[in-house]
């Protein structure tokens, strides 16, 4: 098996257009830009407890609300439940909504899959603000950009 170097890597064109991806995720998920990268951070991690959220989110911003609005909100869940005698702590893991939301992220960056364009769909589509109708112009270059 060959080994994957940096130059496979950017043959690949996968970080060309991932600020306009995570800018299109974020705002149509509720997530800010820390909340979706600790996520895929913690999708790389596999299973993890408390201590590993916490040992993931010192390259962010601090936000002590933010394991609680991840829960609540349906990013994170339970994998295996404390039980007092041999798990001493909650194990978790990205939820499906979660990984589905990252996978659907590398789709795009690869090419597989475009960002949705209709209104009912991506909530960036209704060019309410000036920063919504630049990232509609950027969102239709990405989607017309197959170079891969």
């Amino acid at each position: 098996m060959r080994k994957l170097e940096a130059s496979d890597v950017r043959d690949l064109h996968l970080l060309k257009h991932y600020r306009i991806i995570r800018q299109w995720a974020c705002k149509n998920n509720g997530l800010n830009n820390a909340d979706l990268e600790l996520l895929i951070y913690l999708d790389c991690v596999g299973l993890f407890n408390r201590l590993d959220f916490i040992d993931g989110s010192y390259s962010y911003s601090w936000n002590t609300r933010r394991w609680s609005k991840l829960k609540q909100n349906g990013w994170i869940s339970i994998f295996s439940a404390r039980n007092r005698t041999t798990v001493r702590s909650n194990i978790y893991k990205v939820s499906f909504k979660g990984k589905q939301l990252i996978s659907r992220m590398y789709r795009i960056m690869l090419g597989e899959e475009d960002i949705p364009t209709s209104k009912k769909r991506n909530s960036i589509m209704k060019g309410k603000r000036y920063i919504d109708k630049v990232l509609i112009k950027s969102i239709k270059n990405v989607n017309n950009d197959k170079s891969l």
